[in-house]
């Protein structure tokens, strides 16, 4: 079974852990205690931090940094996001025969975040924008280490507007079991613990792949560039899709874990409320219920083995009202 990604999402942070509201009993922000996250990177592909104007057709790659492999169509396009000025974009335009893979990648350059900052988030705005030539290929978000191998992928399947995942073995593509629109403009986070070696994705606030290795090969654990990836389906074949791509950041955030995720999905016929909780792998982790958000009571604490729990409240019966919240509490 395939879940489509939501247009939008909400999740509160609060002091490490994610804060939800229970259905629809309420909801209250709670003030974040923890750092600011430190910036690596970021560019919105303004003409005010020196790219070009969209209207002057010049590539992506070769302006600022970017740079790329294969070939065909890369450069800038001008309120396809409205509100967001100019976006990045790859795809549309054929390449040359002997290719079928595009890639363009902005280096970090310097010294990747060490061991005292081990969680990085990428954060990007994205679409994939459909063809109208009766041919759809695949969009990727592909991590690199600072050797040049590749950790892991994140596929956008435009022949079956599917999502697949990729690690650095040979299992080939596997599916995340969520699907994606090409109307839908999305937020894509990929948040990665390098000491714990844990990375998910997350769309919307949704989360589309849980906790996975970064290398399953004891590659070298860190980042050097995130790329954006066109691969054609049927070589010589290209589809005049795209991908559609802004606000393009990469942050080291505060803490040692991934903070939790609690995912809300409803009463069973009996009352009990059901909720996911996505974690990292190996981690314990606490869920509390509070009716007033000042006292919180532990409904139990569950070991997630594969990033992922599938609960159930036993209280919610005849509770009026509640807020959920994700603790974890040891290793």
């Amino acid at each position: 079974m395939t879940r489509t990604i939501c247009a939008l999402g909400v999740a509160l942070m609060a002091a490490g852990s994610l804060l939800m509201p229970a259905l629809l009993r309420g909801e209250a922000p709670t003030a974040a205690t923890t750092p600011a996250p430190t910036l690596i990177y970021y560019t919105g592909f303004e003409r005010s931090e020196g790219y070009s104007a969209a209207d002057d057709l010049l590539p992506l790659r070769g302006q600022m940094g970017w740079v790329g492999e294969g070939s065909g169509g890369n450069g800038l396009l001008d309120e396809f996001i409205s509100g967001y000025g100019q976006q990045a974009f790859v795809g549309f335009a054929p390449p040359a025969p002997k290719d079928q893979v595009l890639s363009v990648w902005r280096p970090i350059g310097g010294t990747p975040p060490g061991p005292d900052l081990p969680i990085v988030r990428f954060s990007v705005l994205m679409q994939i924008v459909d063809s109208t030539n009766g041919e759809y290929d695949d969009f990727r978000w592909s991590v690199y280490n600072t050797a040049g191998a590749r950790l892991f992928t994140l596929d956008f399947d435009n022949s079956r507007a599917e999502i697949f995942f990729a690690l650095d073995d040979a299992a080939g593509y596997q599916p995340a079991g969520f699907t994606f629109r090409n109307d839908v403009v999305y937020w894509l986070d990929l948040v990665m613990n390098f000491a714990r070696n844990n990375w998910l994705a997350i769309m919307n606030g949704q989360v589309v792949v849980d906790a996975q290795p970064i290398t399953t090969t004891n590659a070298r654990l860190d980042l050097g560039d995130v790329d954006a990836v066109w691969a054609i389906r049927r070589k010589g074949f290209p589809g005049d899709n795209y991908l559609l791509f802004d606000e393009y950041q990469i942050t080291a955030e505060p803490g040692p874990f991934i903070p939790p995720i609690l995912e809300l999905v409803g009463f069973e016929p009996d009352g009990q409320f059901r909720l996911y909780l996505h974690g990292e792998r190996g981690l314990r982790y606490s869920i509390d219920v509070s009716e007033d958000l000042v006292r919180w009571d532990s409904l139990g604490t569950n070991r997630v083995a594969n990033g992922f729990l599938d609960f159930l409240d036993s209280t919610a019966p005849g509770t009026p009202r509640g807020f959920y919240r994700a603790r974890q509490v040891g290793l």
